[in-house]
């Protein structure tokens, strides 16, 4: 893996992913068929939603905007999704203060995995109550069981027109929320295997993730379900577009002989980088920019597994009950402007949702402007894969079988 120069010269460390070619634009191969799924999104997905959750009735759980005279934002985010907040005259969220009068309150890392921030929010949304939260970011699946139970408060589009004109085509009409009434993608990323190449020779399959003698005990799973039993299926020989309870099963089983063997230290959410850094784990299932943005890149490596990767898209939506909704739409509106998208990119390294940013990081930086991380070429793209959508019986059923084996 090599490390662009101008990677080091901001201290992100890293480098492209290993054996892809940055040659081909993201945008140009989003306007293929050949990652249409990433354009709807989780189709079918509404059926399963409800799972877990009270729906509301969306007359009754009416909210009140305060923004025209509280100019605040309280915004829940993963760790490593947005450039240093105080880190002063480069901080987009500091830009966005300074040229709105709209304070926002971050909580990075408030979100550390999707069921997890599930659980935390749903006493309160589930009953019609403020989370204490403006607006936060959650994967689609999520998203969409969110706007499913009714817990999220409708967008202004005449608010953001960035989002109307810069928003990737592909990205425009998630079957889940096909005009964006409800959630705006925040960025996108692939799940791959990171590995510290001081502690460990590279490690390119999940296969030798999960079999290598040296790596046991000493490797991290997520638990985000449908990224892990992405690639246990993957192992098993099924797609993960599409296969059978059956299969789902067989996959489940292939996990537990590695939990039972030794293999899996344990199961992790964002925090899996704690774990990387303090070298209680050499390798681990990872989220691609948190290799870069959050470890540094140096001589911790993301790779796509040989049997190829997961991609996956963050919304920002805003919950019922918050009083700031006309602020966070303000937010999502700088946030689309493409000068701010590329400031924010060259940072956090995931993929960018938005056009014209690649232009204008080219100016400033001109291997992220080539970098797989954020525009990924049609080369990598192909080894994508997404996660069935799943019947309320499957998602019930599937995530218990998973926890039973995240549970011991």
């Amino acid at each position: 893996m090599s490390e662009p120069a101008s990677m080091v010269r901001m201290g992100r460390g890293g480098g492209v992913l290993a054996g892809a070619s940055a040659g081909v634009g993201r945008r140009s191969f989003l306007r293929g068929a050949s990652l249409a799924a990433m354009a709807v999104g989780v189709p079918g997905l509404l059926s399963a939603c409800g799972t877990g959750g009270a729906k509301v009735e969306a007359d009754t759980c009416t909210s009140t905007d305060l923004s025209a005279k509280e100019k605040s934002i309280v915004f829940s985010n993963w760790i490593g999704y947005v450039d240093p907040v105080k880190a002063k005259d480069t901080s987009t969220l500091e830009k966005f203060q300074q040229e709105t009068g709209i304070t926002v309150d971050y909580k990075n890392g408030d979100v550390n995995d999707n069921e997890q921030f599930f659980a935390k929010v749903s006493p309160q949304l589930g009953d019609c109550r403020s989370t204490g939260r403006d607006v936060f970011v959650v994967t689609d699946y999520m998203a969409a069981r969110m706007i499913e139970l009714n817990w999220v408060q409708k967008l202004d589009h005449d608010k953001i027109p960035n989002v109307d004109a810069n928003l990737l085509e592909s990205l425009r009409s998630p079957s889940w929320d096909p005009n964006r009434d409800y959630s705006v993608p925040w960025q996108s990323g692939m799940t791959g295997i990171c590995y510290n190449s001081e502690l460990t020779d590279p490690v390119t399959s999940f296969e030798d993730l999960l079999t290598r003698p040296d790596l046991k005990g000493k490797v991290e799973l997520l638990t985000e379900m449908r990224d892990t039993m992405l690639f246990m299926l993957l192992l098993e020989g099924s797609d993960p577009a599409d296969f059978t309870d059956d299969e789902f099963s067989a996959a489940i089983d292939r996990l537990q002989g590695y939990v039972d063997s030794g293999q899996v230290r344990r199961f992790a959410g964002n925090d899996y980088v704690d774990d990387m850094k303090s070298g209680d784990i050499v390798a681990c299932e990872a989220w691609s920019g948190d290799v870069i943005n959050l470890l540094g890149g140096g001589k911790y490596k993301w790779v796509p597994p040989s049997e190829g990767f997961a991609i996956w898209t963050d919304n920002m939506l805003v919950p019922n009950k918050a009083e700031h909704k006309a602020n966070v739409e303000e937010l999502m509106n700088f946030y689309y402007d493409p000068v701010n998208a590329a400031k924010l990119a060259a940072w956090n390294y995931y993929l960018c949702p938005v056009e014209g940013a690649q232009q204008e990081i080219a100016q400033f930086d001109k291997s992220a402007a080539k970098s797989d991380f954020i525009f990924p070429s049609a080369e990598t793209l192909a080894a994508g894969h997404q996660f069935m959508p799943l019947s309320g019986d499957q998602e019930r059923d599937f995530q218990r079988q998973f926890n039973e084996v995240m549970g011991g």
